[in-house]
């Protein structure tokens, strides 16, 4: 059993990394568990879209549940993942079984800073690409699919997303086993879809 750990900065390709893999392998073989869902329940101090609730900061994910629930797996127990709704900032009542298989992909932008949940990973691969394209990338994303105003993802990526990526998540590429950037993605996709494969 492999556990995966894909970071990098919002907008970067992370998720889509991770869905290659899983298209490739099957839902049989593959599976991907996204930080997203561990968020704590901010909506007492949510004011409005692009406010003073920063999801962008370490302190913002229940790493202690994230961290049990990956060991978990890594003990090939199932866990039951919660479902986080960005639509209220809570976290919905109901939750979801996830069991392990043989590749376990932990999807997130601050993954690698919490030393407890590194540990954990066989691998590690950090996706960066210019800021420009991962603004207009996260734009689309939050306006299409969360319901965000143009205006709210705007001020929230500069008051939020970008300082806490050069504070946190750029940093915390140091300790990926791979970088993956725009220019190589195909081919790094390949390569380690290659390498995976050793592993079924």
């Amino acid at each position: 059993m492999i556990f995966l750990g894909i970071a990098g900065g919002s907008g970067s390709g992370k998720t889509t990394l991770a869905h290659r893999i899983l298209d490739h392998f099957g839902n049989e073989h593959c599976q991907i568990i996204s930080q997203d869902n561990f968020y704590k329940d901010q909506s007492h101090k949510f004011d409005h879209d692009g406010g003073a609730v920063n999801f962008d900061h370490p302190a913002s994910i229940d790493f202690d549940l994230l961290t049990k629930h990956m060991q978990k797996l890594c003990e090939k127990k199932s866990i039951n993942c919660p479902i986080y709704d960005f639509a209220t900032h809570k976290r919905l009542p109901e939750t979801i079984e996830v069991i392990p298989k043989k590749i376990n992909i932990l999807d997130g932008i601050l993954i690698f800073t919490h030393n407890d949940l590194i540990d954990l990973f066989d691998y590690k691969i950090f996706t960066e690409c210019p800021e420009q394209t991962r603004f207009e990338r996260r734009l689309k994303r939050d306006i299409e699919e969360r319901g965000r105003t143009e205006q709210g993802v705007r001020v929230q990526f500069q008051e939020q997303v970008k300082p806490m990526h050069d504070q946190y998540v750029e940093p915390s590429k140091s300790c990926a086993d791979d970088i993956i950037t725009c220019e190589n993605f195909d081919l790094k996709t390949d390569y380690w879809i290659n390498k995976l494969s050793t592993f079924l």
